[in-house]
């Protein structure tokens, strides 16, 4: 039974503020972009018309709307059960199982996992059959995304099911120390989850084969050469099966460390514009980004845990929520809830941080290849395609963007062009 109190209290006003932010910051975002959106940016004049801004205004908004709805479903439906009593009963039924330790704590979970993948089914439908569909995106078939919804979710339960028994484990054998072995072996697992992802989990989904212009390989293989790193490939991937989006990143670790290309990436740039977008990809490897971010993650993940040790003894935690004590897996759950309005506040922390290296990595690509008109040009088609919003509102982009925003981030590449065709001459 719900016990009304301070702890109760301070949840639910930090659940109120948090849920206020995003709207608040969504009208903003909206109601900005309904006053410019319908003018085309300086740098992109020539590249987009009117009725490709008018669709890239469009998509945004209907991506926007239906986000609302779908979070304000999700949290909901999550508070409704939280406070009518719903999970403390599961966790006493599955408590009463009288299971082993850790059986229950992944009984509990899994329950818990299972229902809001099939809730969210319905949204997911929807966002890609219908919004995604609608803006000429969508290219997968209901069969795929059924095969993809079950592959996900059996890998998903799966790699949870392995943490969550070795943290339920440590838990139980070192109720004292359990939180710092449980980071030494999350770390450890994403490590290895990193090195195995590229040969073991990404071919479920996608084929990947060396890439087929042999030309591009060339300039690719000499551009990671000449930025000392190596790499065991260039794949090309087909993505272009499920939507038309397009990307290219690294992926792996050590010997597992690989360059992919999506299909339609291949298709809608030249090889000036896939080696600059590239190039970016090697600055943040050169800039140590990557290292940077694990050390921060880690870090972040080390303090997190100890917080939670201290909270999973705490019984006003169980009491409030009507949790039986003999349960911390359940007491898990009532942490990350508690957690996640903390967590959303502090999201312009990790977006001021992730432009920073964003920047760093323009800056990178540009001298490396000598220019940044390639990679403005690229960001202008990545934008035209997949129907970027060129409007944000300034407080919307600081507190959400890990990039910069487009206009601002390929006025600078500009003018790095300029600087460098000024040198030259």
């Amino acid at each position: 039974m719900i016990e009304w109190n301070i702890l109760l209290a301070v949840f639910l006003a930090a659940l109120v503020c948090k849920t206020l932010a995003k709207w608040f910051l969504s009208w903003l975002n909206i109601g900005h972009l309904n006053r410019y959106g319908a003018q085309v940016p300086a740098v992109f004049h020539g590249e987009i018309d009117q009725g490709t801004l008018s669709r890239m205004r469009d998509y945004t908004v209907a991506g926007s709307r239906f986000g609302h709805l779908e979070d304000f479903f999700d949290e909901g439906l999550v508070l409704l059960l939280l406070l009518t009593g719903v999970f403390a009963l599961l966790a006493t039924r599955v408590s009463a199982l009288d299971l082993p330790f850790v059986l229950a704590g992944n009984l509990f979970w899994l329950i818990l996992i299972l229902g809001r993948t099939v809730l969210k089914i319905p949204f997911d439908l929807y966002r890609t059959f219908v919004i995604e569909k609608k803006y000429g995106f969508a290219t997968t078939t209901l069969r795929l995304w059924i095969a993809d919804l079950i592959k996900s979710t059996v890998i998903s339960l799966i790699l949870i099911c392995i943490l969550l028994s070795v943290l339920l484990f440590l838990l139980q054998r070192q109720p004292l120390t359990w939180w710092l072995w449980v980071w030494i072996a999350f770390s450890l697992f994403q490590l290895l989850l990193s090195w195995l992802y590229p040969v073991l989990i990404a071919p479920i989904f996608n084929k990947y084969v060396p890439i087929q212009d042999e030309v591009l390989r060339d300039r690719i293989i000499g551009l990671i050469e000449q930025a000392g790193i190596r790499a065991k490939g260039v794949f090309q991937v087909d993505a272009g099966k499920r939507s038309r989006h397009t990307n290219a990143y690294f992926t792996g670790l050590g010997r597992t460390k690989r360059i992919v290309l999506y299909d339609t990436l291949l298709e809608a740039h030249d090889h000036d514009e896939i080696l600059s977008i590239l190039a970016h990809e090697i600055g943040h490897w050169k800039k140590k980004h990557v290292l940077k971010q694990i050390i921060a993650m880690e870090v972040f993940t080390l303090i997190a845990l100890a917080g939670i040790f201290f909270l999973l003894q705490w019984p006003l935690l169980y009491r409030t929520f009507g949790f039986p004590l003999t349960a911390p897996y359940a007491g898990l759950f009532l942490v990350f809830l508690l957690m996640e309005p903390l967590l959303f506040f502090l999201t312009p922390l990790m977006s001021v941080r992730s432009r920073k290296y964003e920047r760093e990595a323009d800056r990178y690509a540009v001298d490396m290849v000598g220019t940044g008109t390639h990679l403005a040009r690229a960001m202008k088609k990545l934008a035209r395609d997949n129907l970027a919003n060129l409007h944000p509102h300034p407080l919307y982009a600081w507190f959400y963007y890990s990039h910069p925003p487009l206009v601002e981030r390929i006025t600078a590449l500009e003018k790095m062009g300029d600087q460098e065709n000024e040198g030259k001459s």
